[in-house]
């Protein structure tokens, strides 16, 4: 079993599990509202890397937050991270080595559901495509043994 900031979760609700316990150990100040308010915004995706047992959350956040949104959110996080007296992560009771990382990249979606319009495989690489197949500049002036 897995237990995210002191709560028991499965797997696959890890990163609700959370986004719910980073917002309910924030606290009640101004920076916390915000942080908060922020979270709401967010979206968390939760990756285990088996080899090194190395825990990832990826925050993705929306591309409106400034970079001073982001470090606040980071303070805060860092902030719970330092005070609470739990594991951040721990499974089957043993504490588990994580990192938070804070982004507003967000790749396009090739294939799914929910694909990134223009962004099918063959959009992609039709620019390439074109590249190759079109043709090229004709030389305005020809120089040397071509006139």
């Amino acid at each position: 079993m897995w237990k995210i900031l002191g709560m028991d979760a499965i797997y696959i609700d890890i990163p609700y599990a959370t986004k719910n316990r980073l917002m309910e150990l924030a606290g009640d100040g101004d920076k916390e509202k915000k942080f908060k308010e922020f979270m709401e915004q967010s979206e968390i995706m939760f990756l285990i890397n088996g080899e090194t047992e190395e825990s990832s959350f990826f925050i993705t956040v929306p591309d409106e937050l400034t970079p001073d949104d982001i470090q606040l959110m980071a303070d805060v996080i860092l902030e719970i991270a330092k005070t609470i007296e739990f594991p951040f992560i721990s499974a089957s009771d043993r504490e588990q080595r994580y990192k938070v990382i804070i982004n507003n990249n967000k790749e396009p979606e090739l294939i799914g559901l929910n694909k990134t319009p223009g962004m099918s495989s063959v959009e992609v690489f039709k620019p390439i495509i074109r590249a190759l197949d079109g043709r090229g500049r004709a030389n305005a002036e020809p120089r040397g043994h071509y006139k």
